[in-house]
């Protein structure tokens, strides 16, 4: 069992891991943006490290700076909370590569994860069931067209990567089925 985590994260999220530590008996150490000093997670945590300007990548994204509070501190485990650094492989391989802990997936689960195509062959590959489609990059309109229409309209053509939604659409027709394509693969 751990005896002190430091929670990468703020807000509720960082609260609610705070308090589930503590039933635990597990001590916390909460990290706060300049912006964030006086912010509920900073107060509620056993101790609280500074790590930066407001701005997110001077904080809390700042890999580097959350190491340095985990030795700071002595914490041995990390709680990435949700969003931030939670789905960054490369967060969870500087953290085993320093010796502390990540409470969380693996690098290479959230490597796999983290590319749609991938995830989405490795789901069929468990056996889980997934929406019927394309499983592969398309690389024209005219792949899509063709796709599309095997597939049966309405479809919906998602970029493989991007995050937040950006150049996902339904198409109901073989024109707006081609025209999608472009921004999808601009917003790559």
């Amino acid at each position: 069992m751990f005896k002190k985590i430091l929670i990468a994260n703020r807000g509720e999220i960082a609260c609610r891991v705070m308090r589930t530590a503590r039933s635990m008996g597990i001590a916390t150490v909460a990290v706060y943006s300049e912006a964030d000093k006086d912010a509920r997670h900073a107060t509620l945590a056993d101790e609280a490290v500074c790590i930066g300007a407001p701005s997110s990548r001077e904080s809390y994204l700042a890999m580097d700076k959350i190491v340095a509070a985990c030795r700071q501190t002595g914490a041995d485990a990390v709680h990435p909370g949700y969003g931030f650094l939670s789905e960054n492989a490369d967060f969870r391989r500087r953290l085993d590569e320093e010796g502390i802990v990540f409470i969380g997936p693996t690098a290479a689960a959230i490597d796999a994860m983290g590319d749609k195509i991938a995830s989405k062959k490795l789901a069929l590959g468990a056996g889980v069931n997934a929406i019927p489609g394309h499983n592969d990059a398309i690389t024209s309109a005219s792949q899509a067209v063709k796709i599309a229409r095997d597939i049966g309209y309405p479809v919906m053509i998602k970029a493989s990567a991007g995050g937040g939604g950006k150049g996902c659409g339904w198409r109901r027709t073989t024109p707006s089925a081609a025209r999608a394509t472009r921004p999808a693969a601009a917003k790559r």
